[in-house]
């Protein structure tokens, strides 16, 4: 009989670059893709995206474009509030205008992978990345405000029907002047303290179930501070469960920071280090974030989900 570990030991990643998107396949099948010259339109922020990400099972455990809020991208660093700027998508809140459309929806635009590393259990891109402001004309490039360089990687974790993507941002402020990098919530919207690495999940996973070291429970999760968190949805279809984890590097200033986590209106769940407190990017003086986004098959028990915690921080902390 196989075990789910000696399933792990023998099952490989490869990639595969179209110009556009890299695909990740384990044991020749997709789990992953992103997206690092996407194609939306200005008013989405254009940006890198995960999608589809999916469990070794196969179960998909994203959306993109969903048609409440087409900004959202299955799973992506997206930043709402960088000053006067919007690097999340759609319209900006702001404590003089509430909700409104500002033209001032930038872009992460990539520029190249530095390197693409690849062993048996883990694939490594480091990518540059610059961020520019809305354009005053079509097809013009906007100012440049922010250089980004990010790496992430794809790991298969000891256990068989889980894997991470590891995922590390620095930033530093070409802009000249100070940036406030905050959320609606610092601009006085209360519970609204979106900005990180978020997640979009599908639409069968709404009210599912939100589990910390705290417990469980749902949208109440909105706005706590854990080292991590993790949420089970249900899928269509194949009826299966899926839990998607996120483990916060506690190396992050301010950690443990703020979760953006909801289920009863869709399935989200985001780090939110802005969520109630401008952090400044400094010039001179770049930030960087580090986490682990767990896709695990299956639900979890309290004490399954400390050993996948436990997994995903021993991932982090190996991959130097």
């Amino acid at each position: 009989m196989t075990t789910s570990a000696q399933t792990a030991q023998t099952t490989t990643l490869s990639y595969a670059d179209d110009g556009r998107s890299l695909t990740f396949t384990a044991g020749g099948q997709d789990i992953a893709s992103y997206t690092y010259r996407p194609t939306d339109e200005q008013y989405e922020s254009p940006r890198p995206f995960f999608h589809p990400l999916t469990t070794l099972e196969g179960d998909e455990v994203t959306i993109s474009r969903p048609w409440d809020h087409v900004w959202h991208k299955g799973l992506s660093w997206a930043l709402p509030n960088v000053g006067e700027h919007n690097f999340w998508g759609g319209a900006t809140y702001t404590r003089e205008t509430g909700y409104a459309n500002l033209d001032n929806n930038g872009a992460m635009n990539h520029e190249a992978f530095s390197y693409i590393e690849e062993s048996a259990s883990t694939i490594t891109a480091a990518e540059d990345l610059l961020w520019t402001s809305q354009p005053t004309e079509p097809g013009q490039q906007g100012t440049p405000l922010i250089r980004e360089q990010r790496r992430f990687a794809i790991q298969l974790l000891p256990s068989g029907n889980s894997w991470a993507l590891l995922f590390e941002t620095e930033m530093t402020n070409v802009s000249g002047a100070e940036i406030g990098l905050g959320s609606p919530t610092t601009e006085g919207r209360d519970n609204a303290g979106y900005g990180g690495l978020f997640w979009r999940g599908p639409r069968s996973f709404t009210g599912g179930e939100f589990r910390s070291e705290a417990g469980t429970g749902a949208d109440e999760f909105m706005g706590t501070r854990s080292p991590w968190i993790a949420f089970t949805g249900q899928h269509d279809v194949t009826c299966r469960k899926s839990t998607v984890m996120f483990v916060e590097d506690q190396s992050n200033a301010g950690a443990p920071n703020q979760w953006f986590a909801r289920s009863s209106m869709f399935a989200c769940l985001g780090s939110a280090p802005f969520f109630s407190e401008v952090v400044p990017l400094k010039v001179g003086e770049p930030l960087k974030y580090r986490y682990a986004v767990v896709i695990s098959a299956g639900d979890i028990d309290a004490d399954s989900a400390s050993a996948l915690a436990g997994a995903a921080r021993d991932a982090l902390d190996g991959w130097a």
